[in-house]
């Protein structure tokens, strides 16, 4: 009995002591709890900044009588739009050729209006009325038409002193001629042909005045068959040199194929016939092109009447054939340099005393003709020898 006393009183005390040990252990950390996710917020990407769009070009077109293959007039027409493409990067061309004069040139200017092209260039004399009528009705459109004499408020002309290197190619074929008889290929009877005529004629006789310049008129501007023909003509008469106011090059191959020579027009007409052109009065109309173009676009132009000379650079003349002696190509070069620095011009050379072919005085000694009346002119100087059709 007293063995299972001791026996009760050892668990007691063993189970004693495990509940102290239990009570003296470490306390179990507690868990956290596991925090809900929140959603962050979206954010939108960056809105993309669009290219900057290039502001429209600038709409200029152009109207030609002829093709711009005909090595003559609406090839350096075209010259001269491609020198504006060039030099104005915002400007956008475009071209009809071969347009009659008359009622479809009528047609094309104002189709081209009601496309929206901003500027109108029309390149040849008979577009004159035409390019008016439809200037009335597009008031905010900018026309500028070719060698003509009508303006309205948003309708200019323009042309050059083209009478200034004819003048210095007169000089070169009076020295050149060895009959004295020199022909000249004409296109309509219209002050421009005419003052170019006689600006020639005033040339040849300043130095070979028992010289004399026969005239034949085609009335065509490009009619290459015929022009061909119309200097055969005037070589059969016994001319040595050819002049022409035409727009192809046929006149000065029929010189060539006679042995003689020729003095070329619009652009430098010696590939066509090397052996024969002396040299060519040419133009630049990409000078004037940028300028006017340029003014529209800064909202400075005016109607005007430009009338530019060798000192602007829209007029010049071709290379001197290597085969002209030296002394006349230098005399031809010093005139050059006198039109160029201004010491010479248009109205020098239309200076009195000038008659007219039948020997009137009409221009008096210390007198020179206005550019009114050089736009007006309808008579031929002393030399010429030639009717002018009414």
């Amino acid at each position: 009995m007293f063995r299972g006393k001791v026996l009760w009183t050892l668990l007691a005390a063993l189970t004693l002591v495990a509940t102290l040990v239990a009570a003296c252990g470490p306390t179990p950390t507690p868990v956290p709890p596991t925090p809900t996710p929140v959603a962050k917020p979206t954010i939108p990407p960056p809105t993309a900044t669009p290219a900057p769009t290039a502001p429209p070009k600038m709409k200029v077109a152009f109207i030609y009588v002829g093709p711009i293959g005909d090595a003559g007039w609406t090839w350096a027409h075209d010259q001269g739009r491609l020198y504006l493409e060039k030099q104005l990067p915002y400007v956008e061309t475009t071209y009809i050729e071969n347009v009659p004069e008359g009622a479809d040139a009528e047609r094309v200017i104002r189709d081209f209006a009601q496309k929206g092209y901003q500027v109108i260039f029309t390149t040849s004399f008979g577009y004159m009325d035409p390019t008016i009528n439809v200037a009335k009705d597009f008031p905010k459109v900018t026309f500028m038409h070719c060698s003509g004499y009508k303006t309205a408020a948003n309708s200019g002309t323009y042309f050059g002193k083209i009478e200034e290197p004819r003048y210095v190619s007169g000089l070169i074929a009076g020295k050149m001629t060895k009959s004295n008889i020199l022909g000249y290929v004409a296109a309509y009877p219209i002050p421009e042909v005419i003052r170019g005529i006689n600006a020639f004629t005033l040339g040849v006789r300043a130095v070979n005045p028992k010289a004399q310049v026969r005239v034949v008129w085609t009335n065509t501007w490009y009619d290459p068959a015929k022009e061909r023909t119309a200097a055969e003509g005037l070589l059969d008469l016994g001319a040595d040199v050819i002049a022409q106011h035409q727009d192809t090059p046929g006149p000065q191959q029929a010189a060539e194929a006679r042995g003689k020579y020729g003095v070329g027009y619009d652009a430098d007409m010696s590939k066509f016939a090397p052996k024969a052109v002396l040299t060519s009065p040419i133009w630049n109309w990409g000078v004037y092109y940028v300028d006017a173009v340029k003014r529209v676009k800064e909202g400075t132009w005016k109607t005007e009447q430009y009338w530019g000379g060798w000192k602007d650079g829209i007029v010049d003349l071709a290379p001197i054939a290597a085969f002209v002696p030296a002394e006349v190509k230098k005399l031809a070069e010093n005139k050059v340099a006198e039109f160029k620095t201004g010491k010479a011009t248009i109205f020098t050379v239309f200076s009195g005393p000038l008659k007219d072919q039948t020997g009137k005085v009409v221009v008096p000694e210390g007198k020179s003709m206005t550019g009114d009346e050089l736009l007006n002119m309808t008579w031929f100087v002393e030399g010429v020898v030639g009717t002018i059709p009414k």
